[in-house]
This record gives structure tokens, C-alpha cells and sequence, in this order.
């Protein structure tokens, strides 16, 4: 039973650290309103860019991301399992805030966040991925979608099963939040990084 409550703890420490929405709060600390309001009306790094302060934007991104790295590491020392579950809970509190009515983020720091605290390697995988496929392609949204569709195969090749099994639902609530962009990117459509 004890495990049970270890994972369940993971589980209910993931999702509370994973919904704190830096987005929201670094924007409104800044004086820059609800960022809600904006674009996409997301509250993640790249609907955060678009009020035109970089410097906000990348504090979105680092903290979104640590905030899952630091979720899975607070339960590593207890075991691995305990530390996926809590890194794959703080991803869905980023998506699925209770705070803002289960609107949150698209995920991709957080997801990235959470491979760094489980298996940093696998996390080190996705960034060179996304770098990889945005120098080539340009795209934001393709670079995410890229690397997430690869981080369960690089983690099966770590022998994390566990983690491949997280990251492989992870992705597909990842791509499921990129539908828009799925869409655009098939029509031709989607901005490219860097586009006006």
C-alpha cells in the first residue's frame, strides 16, 4: 500500500506544481495584462512571445519546463516510478489546470521538462530534435510535433519502459493540442519562426 501512496502523492505534487501557469502570472507581474487576451489565448512561452517581451517569454519557457524537471526529481529519490508519474502529472497540470478551468498550455516545455527529470538524455534528444527539424523546416509546431513522436521511441531505447509509456500518451495529448496547427500545416498556412 505504501507504494500506492507514493505514486498517488506523485501524482497529486506532478499535477499542483504542473498547473502553476508562469504565463499568466510573469505577464500580469510585468503589466502586460491577461495574456489569455492575446493570440491564441494561450498561456504558454510562444502566445506569451507575442506581447513583444522576449525576455518574459523565455522565463515562461524555463520555468514551464522546470517545473515538471522539478516535480519528477522531488520523487526520483523515492524510485523511478514514482518519478514518472509525477513528471507525467506536472505535464498534464500544465495542460489541464484546474485554476483556469482545465485551459492551459499546448505542453511542449513541460513535456520537454519532464523527459530532463526522468532520463535528462531522452530530454537532450527532444531539443536536438526540435532544433533539428525547425533549421529545416522552419516551423514551431512541426519541431514539437517531430520531436515528441521520437522521444517514446529514444526512451525504449534506454530501456525506460515506464517513461516510453508516459511519453507516448503525453505525445498524443500533445498532438491533440496542435490540431490547429496540424490543420495549418497541411493547408500551408502555419507562420514560420521568425515570420512577421
Amino acid at each position: 500500500m505504501s507504494g500506492v501512496i507514493l505514486l498517488a502523492g506523485a501524482a497529486v505534487a506532478g499535477y499542483l506544481l504542473g498547473s502553476i501557469p508562469f504565463g499568466l502570472l510573469l505577464t500580469k507581474a510585468a503589466g502586460l495584462g491577461d495574456v489569455r487576451d492575446i493570440g491564441s489565448g494561450n498561456i504558454g512561452a510562444t502566445n506569451v512571445l507575442r506581447t513583444g517581451r522576449k525576455d518574459i517569454a523565455a522565463a515562461t519557457l524555463v520555468l514551464d519546463a522546470l517545473k515538471a524537471t522539478a516535480a519528477a526529481l522531488l520523487f526520483a529519490p523515492f524510485s523511478p516510478d514514482a518519478a514518472v508519474v509525477a513528471g507525467f502529472f506536472a505535464f498534464l497540470g500544465h495542460i489541464f489546470p484546474v485554476w483556469l478551468k482545465f485551459k492551459g498550455g499546448k505542453g511542449v516545455a513541460t513535456y520537454i521538462g519532464s523527459l530532463l527529470g526522468v532520463a535528462w538524455p531522452a530530454g537532450l534528444a527532444f531539443a536536438a530534435i526540435w532544433l533539428a527539424t525547425a533549421k529545416l523546416s522552419r516551423y514551431s509546431s512541426l519541431s514539437a510535433l517531430v520531436a515528441s513522436a521520437a522521444s517514446p521511441l529514444v526512451l525504449l531505447a534506454m530501456g525506460q519502459k515506464l517513461a516510453a509509456g508516459a511519453a507516448l500518451v503525453m505525445t498524443a495529448i500533445l498532438w491533440a493540442k496542435h490540431s490547429e496547427n496540424i490543420a495549418r500545416l497541411r493547408a500551408g498556412t502555419e507562420g514560420r519562426i521568425g515570420q512577421k
